[in-house]
């Protein structure tokens, strides 16, 4: 056995030292877990080791939110950063690619002017979104569902605009949200079991379900807790923060809309996808918007509509609508769902629900209708900004197995693998995958003890890839937006799908669709080796500042060279940071750098409130 010479003459034994680096490992953690809990800012120490020794813990970097934070440690031996200016006050909401100025100047016909419209590089700000004063972090959930600080969307219209209908009340300083919405003032639970009547989500049948026109997202809220997790989206619109409220209250959704492009997510990806008086006109331009809808969902995936014109008969004089245009907009709806070989399987009060067939090749009905066109393009996920088609995506010949209830698809083998139908990924790759993320997501759990605590609730993974690391964290306390770059390498967002979990494409050259301080925890791994020579990594770490909470926590995980320039330009950014070695050691090129986004609000110069 080694031994070790102290200084008075006296040995120790090499175990006796693991013992005791052990303990104090223990001990430490359990400090930092002690001070922790979610008050104004919460905070958890993520303490990361200077020199890759035996404890993985040091003490110079805290993720605990404690509403102010201290100002981090300076090493002076290195070169001061560029500082970045915070931006003006004005900006505290800004989204980039939806700013309400910029969209009016385009047409309002198809809701183009609603879509995104990203500023030219040379009106990118080129500086840090502050925070509104008084900002909070948000309540955990299951509370933040139902409660929201009023200073961090600080916006009351929609407390007066949809006040009959239970969207929203203001109490004191918190929104209070009672799970209503425009067809289900009653309450979205109530609304959910008249659906779960007829669609059977609660066998882990449906788990991905689509909201198209969210509101505020009661719908997509109430469904978490039966296993079921909606992507929703909404336009930024008049009523200011629809989608900021869904975000700030932890139910994953996006600023988007149904308009002249179509949706950022694969073909068959949603078992369930929904209309709650969503104000989309199905029936126009050739059904173009369901035959969109049909694309994305799964074969024996559910469509549910509920308003106008469902019902028409009864409801007209409270719609204030003529019965004739009614019944002709209902009468188009059911046209196009022939076409589509949807089979309605409810229609009761204002709700109808639709099948879409599992196999509709055998469709006598698209068979005999010389007016159906099938979609010419090759490639069903090939959707970053291309026009939607008024035309029949196609099943593909393949298919590859049917899904697995949910949880059991979540480690299964998905069918777009099975089928071959991913380039370069077999079954055996896949497996590979999802035992090196469950490693490195260990990995971060002994770095950062609060990762699967509920300290944070909204995730997105930058560079998904299989979606293995947001299968290796799944948990009811948390949701991951995957992100699959439209410059990888290869698809794999249909893939994410098939395992019950949910995602979108985008290009990080632009601004992700969401507002300022919207995720939790943001893990970059591999995504600045991706897009290098792409376009410039201070756009990208000032996007990543925008949607990152105040004292929310970064993950990046890459080559040590490319985060030796990642650490250089955050350090200009109020960003406190540590790099790692992987976790097999300091030979290992790949490196892991963890930051924390200090805490500062409009108007302060430093971290101190």
């Amino acid at each position: 056995m080694a031994k070790t010479s102290s200084a008075d003459g006296r040995t120790r034994s090499s175990v006796q030292i693991v013992i005791v680096v052990g303990l104090c490992c223990f001990f430490y953690i359990l400090g930092a877990w002690q001070r922790s809990g979610f008050g104004k800012g919460d905070s958890i120490a993520l303490e990361i080791t200077k020199t890759n020794a035996e404890c993985d813990i040091v003490p110079n970097l805290s993720f605990d939110s404690h509403h102010g934070g201290e100002v981090g440690e300076i090493d002076e031996a290195e070169s001061k950063p560029k500082a970045f200016k915070p931006c003006a006050a004005r900006y505290t909401d800004y989204t980039p690619c939806q700013h309400q100025k910029r969209a009016m100047t385009f047409p309002r016909e198809n809701m183009i002017y609603r879509e995104r419209h990203c500023p030219r590089e040379e009106e990118k700000l080129k500086c840090m979104i502050p925070a509104p004063k008084g900002y909070v972090t948000p309540f955990p959930w299951p509370k933040s569902r139902d409660y929201v600080p009023f200073a961090n969307a600080p916006y009351k219209s929609l407390t007066v605009e949809k006040a009959i209908q239970n969207w929203i009340q203001y109490e004191g300083n918190v929104f209070k949200f009672p799970g209503g919405g425009t067809q289900f003032p009653q309450g979205a639970d109530k609304y959910i079991n008249q659906i779960a009547s007829v669609i059977p989500i609660t066998n882990g049948t449906v788990r991905t379900a689509l909201d198209t026109g969210c509101g505020v997202a009661s719908w997509g809220a109430y469904l978490w807790s039966r296993n079921v997790i909606a992507m929703s989206f909404a336009p930024r619109d008049n009523h200011e923060a629809q989608v900021q409220f869904a975000l700030e209250r932890g139910v994953p959704a996006v600023i988007g809309v149904l308009g002249s492009i179509k949706l950022p997510y694969p073909s068959r990806a949603f078992d369930m996808a929904h209309c709650s008086r969503c104000l989309i006109p199905w029936g126009a331009n050739n059904g173009i918007y369901m035959m969109e809808v049909d694309r994305v969902l799964r074969p024996g995936g559910y469509w549910v509509l509920s308003g106008p014109p469902i019902n028409w008969k009864v409801n007209y004089k409270a719609w204030q609508r003529p019965k004739e245009d009614l019944e002709k907009e209902q009468g188009k709806i059911e046209e196009i769902a022939k076409k589509l070989c949807w089979v309605k399987r409810s229609e009761k009060a204002e709700i109808a629900i639709w099948q879409k067939v599992v196999d509709s090749e055998s469709c006598q009905r698209r068979q005999d209708d010389d007016s159906v066109e099938f979609c010419k393009s090759s490639d069903a996920d090939d959707v970053w900004y291309k026009k939607m088609e008024a035309c029949i995506t196609p099943s593909p010949e393949v298919s590859g197995g049917n899904l697995k209830p949910f949880p059991s698809r979540l480690y299964a083998i998905p069918p777009r693998i099975a089928s071959g139908s991913v380039p370069g990924v077999s079954s055996e790759t896949y497996q590979d995958d999802n035992k090196k993320w469950k490693k490195h997501v260990n990995a971060y759990k002994k770095t950062n003890r609060l990762l699967d605590s509920g300290r944070y609730r909204n995730i997105m993974d930058m560079n998904a890839g299989l979606g293995s690391f947001a299968a290796a964290i799944h948990s009811s306390k948390l949701w991951v937006m995957n992100v699959v770059p439209t410059i990888a390498e290869t698809n794999t967002l249909g893939v994410i799908y098939e395992r019950g979990l949910i995602g979108i494409y985008h290009d990080w050259c632009e601004a992700f669709s969401t507002y300022p301080r919207t995720y939790d925890l943001i893990h970059a791994p591999g995504l600045f080796s991706l897009y290098k020579d792409k376009c410039n990594a201070e756009d990208i770490l000032l996007e990543m500042d925008r949607i990152l909470r105040p004292e929310g926590a970064v993950i990046f995980r890459d080559e040590v060279d490319v985060l030796i320039k990642v650490k250089k330009i955050v350090g200009g950014m109020r960003w406190d940071t540590k790099m790692v070695d992987h976790e097999d050691g300091p030979l290992v090129p790949e490196k892991v750098l963890i930051a924390v986004k200090q805490y500062w609000v409009i108007g302060e110069n430093s971290t101190s409130t």
